[in-house]
């Protein structure tokens, strides 16, 4: 069995107990097994069992990802996660605060500690940043940019986390704002943050938004943007999210989605990232969204940068690692190595260009003379 794994790590410049970055060093010999009977799954939970380790997890994860390993490597075993996926909704209604609870309601001091001062948890924008501060600072104002928010307007943000797109356009772009989530956590400290701020957020799933109900009679949202959460939806879902983004955007209006998205279209994700990471997640493809907005909205913009997640994760992983002492009371030694495994693998499948970050902007009816993209 080592001889095999040897044989797939060396396409990928990678030596078993070797001394290089991305080398690995092999602490128990069961390990092997493991990988070939469980894949992906098997291979997460022996790091997290201290069975191999490797100097740089996510240079590791980049050399395996940049020569298409895990393909190689896939098997029958992963048929009925497949079969799974296709017979159930793992985005129903039913299960929509799952993800809240098991993940985002971790705990506020683990992410305060982890990101940005205004805690946004998704891709900076690093084009003229130095810091994650600045980085989701110039994202959140990007973002604001793009959806051309002016004074009085009404913006939807769809996923609000803790309320950072909110605090940000009411305080700066004068506008009032609707946020929602899923987790407890996250909307008792966004109420925090914008109390006293032209900005109402709701503990509440997408599919049980009601404009009239939050405007008024009649009245619609000038925009919406949903920044983070797509990856949540699932593909069952996703004519089902645009559906109510139509309902809840004026005739005039335009919605901004900023999500991660993958080169294939795929129905499930990566099992140890659904078991210990984000249950019932998925990541879109390009197919997958053209087939959701399909005879409702026009696409006016869409922007690339991924890579710009690449230098994000590494920036959490910094001050995570930073910041274990401290936060060693509230989690155990095997958190620290499912969360660090967490961070680093996903920089590794930004860095080696196999997931990607879009914002796209959607407008219904076509922006007349066009829309002016803003990067």
């Amino acid at each position: 069995m080592e001889n095999i794994i040897q044989s797939l790590l060396e396409t990928a410049g990678i030596k078993i107990n070797g001394e290089g970055d991305a080398d690995i060093q092999i602490k128990n010999p069961a390990l092997y097994r493991e990988v070939l009977r469980c894949g992906s799954l098997g291979l997460g939970e022996a790091y997290m069992a201290g069975w191999w380790d490797t100097p740089k997890l996510d240079q590791f994860f980049a050399r395996i990802l940049r020569v298409s390993l895990d393909e190689k490597a896939r098997n029958w075993r992963l048929l009925p996660h497949i079969l799974y996926a296709t017979i159930f909704n793992a985005g129903r209604k039913s299960k929509a605060f799952e993800i809240g609870e098991k993940h985002y309601d971790l705990g506020n001091t683990l992410f305060k500690t982890m990101l940005d001062q205004r805690m946004v948890y998704s891709c900076g924008y690093w084009k003229s940043a130095n810091s994650l501060n600045d980085a989701q600072e110039a994202k959140l104002d990007l973002i604001c940019k793009k959806l051309q928010l002016k004074p009085g307007m009404t913006l939807l943000d769809i996923g609000c986390g803790w309320g950072s797109l909110c605090q940000f356009a009411a305080e700066r772009y004068d506008v009032q704002v609707v946020g929602i989530t899923v987790s407890k956590e996250q909307a008792e400290l966004a109420r925090e943050f914008c109390r006293g701020m032209n900005a109402k957020i709701l503990l509440q799933d997408y599919r049980e938004l009601d404009a009239d109900e939050l405007l008024g009679n009649g009245k619609r949202f000038d925009r919406i943007a949903s920044v983070g959460m797509f990856e949540h939806v699932g593909y069952k879902n996703y004519k089902t999210f645009m559906k109510v983004a139509y309902r809840l955007l004026k005739d005039e209006g335009l919605f901004l989605l900023h999500t991660i998205g993958g080169n294939v279209s795929r129905i499930t994700t990566d099992r140890w990232i659904n078991k210990y990471i984000f249950p019932n997640g998925m990541i879109p493809s390009i197919k997958q969204i053209g087939a959701a907005i399909e005879m409702r909205f026009v696409i006016e913009d869409w922007h690339n940068f991924g890579a710009d997640y690449d230098k994000t994760l590494m920036a959490w992983f910094k001050n995570f690692d930073n910041a274990w002492n401290h936060l060693k009371p509230l989690y155990d030694d095997k958190f620290y190595r499912m969360w660090k495994y967490y961070l680093l693998s996903c920089a590794g499948t930004f860095r080696a260009r196999r997931n990607q970050l879009w914002q796209i902007v959607f407008s219904k009816n076509g922006i007349a003379g066009g829309y002016p993209s803003i990067r």
